[in-house]
């Protein structure tokens, strides 16, 4: 009877985490077509290395962009991106997670294009409960338009955190005692490329020079170990995101924050005073 009973746990357990693993998601360079679909300038997209890359395009008659087929509600999203050379003042690129419904959350990377020999700024930004205006704007340590780098969030009930080849750059935490609105839509991931020139370069005033299109950004890597949005509890501990470990920078990852906002911070929300004259509750 005993040997029974225990069978019996063995087969439940193996049975729920089966269950997990269904609502989980870890597509280690997966294809376009199996994790992501073209929503805008079909003609402007391009798959190569059997669809493991995929190449956006940028000119006067369209931007181009992907999106996931699924939401997510946790979880680590990673994206290779190469963007645009040249003259590029004004092209927007991004990689970000957003919802779609009536309480709108959001996560972005958007690359701000430059003129020739000028630094292309990496700008993040958080929405939580329809609420943004928490610009951080970052000068790269590299030349983004050379090669391939990493851009990833870490997602969890407890903090979100953004990486740079493995480096983070932006932590954003839960703290609702202080009255800070944190994520909680299902999300999916989007890239895009578009016309951003009434804002990105140097507030507007430097214009697209549209004699250097087709502007080109490249993604590869779509990497994602995420918890599909109603699959499962995804703030169970089951998730490796999840863990105790995840729920804070370790010290060497604290190192390295605080170097990136020392050496390479450009522009933060929470110093604009025009902009913010009572800073957000987040800001230190």
């Amino acid at each position: 009877m005993a040997f029974l009973k225990f069978a019996s746990f063995l087969l439940l357990l193996l049975l729920l985490l089966l269950f997990m693993a269904q609502g989980a998601v870890n597509a280690a360079g997966a294809s376009l077509s199996q994790s992501y679909h073209v929503i805008a300038g079909y003609d402007h997209v391009a798959l190569s290395d059997d669809g493991q890359e995929i190449q956006l395009s940028l000119d006067a008659a369209s931007g181009s962009g992907f999106q996931s087929w699924r939401s997510y509600r946790s979880g680590v999203f990673n994206m290779q991106i190469k963007v645009p050379g040249r003259n590029s003042a004004g092209v927007v690129t991004s990689f970000y997670l957003t919802s779609h419904g009536g309480r709108h959350d959001e996560v972005d990377f958007e690359f701000l294009g430059n003129r020739e020999g000028k630094p292309i700024l990496l700008q993040t930004n958080v929405f939580a409960d329809g609420v943004g205006n928490r610009e951080e704007r970052i000068l790269l340590w590299f030349d983004p338009t050379a090669d391939f780098h990493s851009y990833k969030v870490l997602w969890n009930n407890h903090q979100i955190v953004f990486y740079v080849d493995d480096i983070p750059i932006r932590v954003f935490k839960n703290n609702p005692a202080i009255g800070v609105p944190y994520l909680t839509e299902p999300m999916q991931i989007e890239a895009s490329l578009w016309d951003g020139d009434n804002w990105a370069t140097d507030k507007g005033l430097t214009k697209i020079d549209w004699s250097y299109a087709p502007f080109l950004a490249h993604y590869r890597g779509f990497d994602i170990s995420g918890c599909v949005f109603r699959s499962q509890d995804c703030d169970s501990l089951a998730y490796w995101w999840n863990s105790q470990e995840h729920r804070s920078l370790d010290g060497q990852q604290e190192k390295q924050l605080d170097n990136v906002r020392k050496n390479f911070m450009y522009y933060d929300y929470c110093t604009d005073t025009s902009k913010h004259p009572v800073p957000p509750p987040e800001c230190p």
